[in-house]
């Protein structure tokens, strides 16, 4: 069962400040804020949700098909992709855009400054679910805005059954546009804050949002995650991590999870768990796509933390 992953594909350039921005900020002056960071260290990774969603289910051995814009700038990335396996057959290049970037500052207490160009990412439009037959599963991750809701009815208009995941994008959508995506969804996927926002916007609370959809997953980073479907609300375990390193990128890992369990047709606790191993192998290593096993290794972790078989 193929899985269409409509999201972004960009480049996120991360440095490290060795200071703390408080010490550089003076609360008094930030209406005339005028500062420079010194970043030794500097990284540039290959993400965005949906490159990292498809990275992590051609790990767990699942099948999935990336839809995204992307710019003139686009050929490293390409040559990643093509080097792992992952199909670019619904990848489309805007030649006047750049792709979508984020520049992302972070200090020595983890505080974060971010500017995010979406370049290409706003033409994510000019893809059409219908370009891509024999799929039966999808996901609208973080998008351009448009995309994002016209993928989502044509989805639904086709009867494909998809995972709408909003992420950092929920803030673009009004409460009729949220209450829209719920309707036409099968499952939806949030952290807990998103969780709330979600509520909130759209007048409904996680109880009645489950009820208009076969299940909705809420993560809550270390306490682990809750599945509600069919009136029960499972509690999912967090996995064990060997070590922190860095958590960007845990939640497409654990929404890949979710699409290996669809696929396969697992139950929700197995799918939560193999969704949150994923998670605890990803937040192990630096950046959202440098991490690797394959599925016997994960199989015999699954088993080491939950105790038995996936």
């Amino acid at each position: 069962m193929t899985a269409l992953i409509c999201g972004s594909l960009a480049y996120d350039t991360v440095m490290v400040f060795q200071g703390r921005f408080r010490d550089h900020i003076l609360p008094e002056r930030i209406h005339v804020l005028n500062v420079s960071f010194l970043a030794p260290a500097m990284r540039r990774n290959f993400g965005g949700c949906a490159g990292n969603i498809a990275h992590n289910l051609k790990l767990l051995g699942g099948d999935g098909l990336i839809m995204a814009t992307v710019g003139h700038d686009f050929a490293p990335y390409e040559a990643w992709l093509r080097e792992h396996g992952i199909a670019l057959t619904h990848v489309r290049t805007v030649p006047e855009e750049y792709t979508a970037q984020a520049y992302i500052t972070t200090d020595l207490d983890d505080n974060q400054i971010t500017a995010f160009h979406p370049g290409a990412m706003s033409h994510s439009h000019l893809n059409q679910v219908g370009a891509a037959p024999g799929v039966r599963l999808g996901i609208v991750s973080p998008d351009g805005r448009q995309g994002m809701l016209e993928h989502a009815e044509q989805f639904a208009a086709a009867g494909i059954p998809f995972i709408f995941d909003p992420g950092q994008g929920l803030p673009m959508f009004s409460g009729d546009e949220l209450r829209a995506f719920l309707e036409r969804a099968a499952w939806v996927a949030v952290n807990d804050y998103e969780g709330s926002l979600l509520a909130e916007r759209t007048g409904w609370s996680l109880e009645q949002i489950a009820g208009r959809v076969s299940a909705l997953v809420v993560t809550r980073g270390a306490e682990g995650s809750w599945i509600y479907a069919a009136g029960v609300r499972h509690e999912i375990p967090p996995a064990r991590a060997a070590r922190l390193a860095d958590p960007t990128g845990c939640g497409d890992a654990y929404r890949a999870g979710l699409l290996l369990g669809l696929q396969r047709g697992l139950d929700w606790p197995t799918t939560g768990r193999i969704a949150s191993l994923a998670g605890a192998i990803k937040i192990e290593h630096h950046g959202t796509q440098q991490h690797r096993y394959d599925w016997p290794a994960f199989a015999a972790r699954f088993h080491d933390n939950f105790g038995y078989a996936p």
